[in-house]
């Protein structure tokens, strides 16, 4: 049974024409951790945020006139629940006619609410456009792995076997791809991505790291969920001693997702930054 199949998610549905914090669907991460063979209530073995880009959020004035601005939204790792991208899309969409004092007044809102369904404090920042023209795309950082010559055998379920060190000793490098691509468990639909990983200890063999990456093209999970298994995959057939992962996801909806898990407790993203694949 799709365990989604008693909520709206993957369903028309009407726009809501006020904010209306019910069409959030939080999702347990405990059952998709559960896959990656975390314990239940054990610690969790990496530290990190989810970075929500919030692209169509308006609202209006006391007099009725429409504000815009960009949202980000910043979401711990060790939150109880996930948010669903599509019923945040809702309910954000719900502030086109809700006449807000200022935007103080909205990110407050924002953050009461979207406390209640991740079960942790949500950080919100909010760019008004008059600053938008401050924006620029970023590069991602490190090496590229695109132009390796592979021949990858599967692109599903992903492959931690492929993963191997190199004959290079212990290094510090960060390494990025444009290549990944998952899908949507609900609707299927492509999720396309840069992902980063900078870590120390034994070197990788880049081929091969870039053909694990490649593995998940048929893969569905949540993008969270994919940068934790890529972590614990890396961390276990690695062996790294430091090892941080993102993912910048391209933009669904009005919306991108970039989750980051580290074994640092203070790695983080950088605000009002996006790569150029997004």
């Amino acid at each position: 049974m799709n365990p989604y199949e008693p909520t709206a998610l993957g369903k028309p549905v009407a726009w809501p024409r006020h904010v209306d914090a019910a069409v959030l669907v939080p999702i347990p991460r405990a059952a998709m951790r559960a896959d990656l063979g975390l314990a239940p209530h054990a610690p969790l073995p990496f530290h990190g945020e989810d970075l929500w880009g919030c692209y169509e959020l308006s609202w209006l004035d006391v007099h009725g006139k429409p504000v815009q601005a960009l949202a980000e939204l910043r979401v711990s790792a060790a939150s109880a629940q996930l948010i669903e991208s599509k019923s945040l899309k809702l309910y954000l969409n719900g502030y086109a006619g809700e006449r807000m004092a200022d935007a103080d007044a909205v990110r407050a809102r924002i953050a009461r609410d979207l406390a209640v369904a991740a079960g942790d404090t949500v950080q919100v920042a909010l760019l008004e456009s008059a600053v938008w023209g401050r924006l620029r795309l970023h590069a991602a950082p490190g090496e590229a792995l695109d132009e390796l010559q592979i021949a990858p055998a599967s692109y599903g379920p992903p492959q931690p076997q492929l993963l191997r060190r190199a004959s290079a000793g212990r290094v510090h490098e960060t390494l990025h791809s444009t290549l990944f691509r998952s899908n949507c468990p609900v609707t299927g639909q492509p999720d396309w991505a840069t992902v980063v990983v900078d870590y120390a200890g034994p070197a990788l063999d880049h081929a091969a790291l870039l053909a694990y990456l490649v593995s998940y093209r048929e893969h569905a999970a949540f993008h969270e969920q994919c940068v934790e298994r890529i972590w614990l995959d890396l961390m276990q057939h690695g062996a790294c001693v430091a090892l941080t992962v993102f993912a910048r996801f391209t933009r669904r909806g009005g919306l991108d997702i970039n989750p980051l898990r580290s074994s640092d407790a203070a790695a983080r993203l950088p605000a009002w930054q996006r790569y150029a694949q997004q």
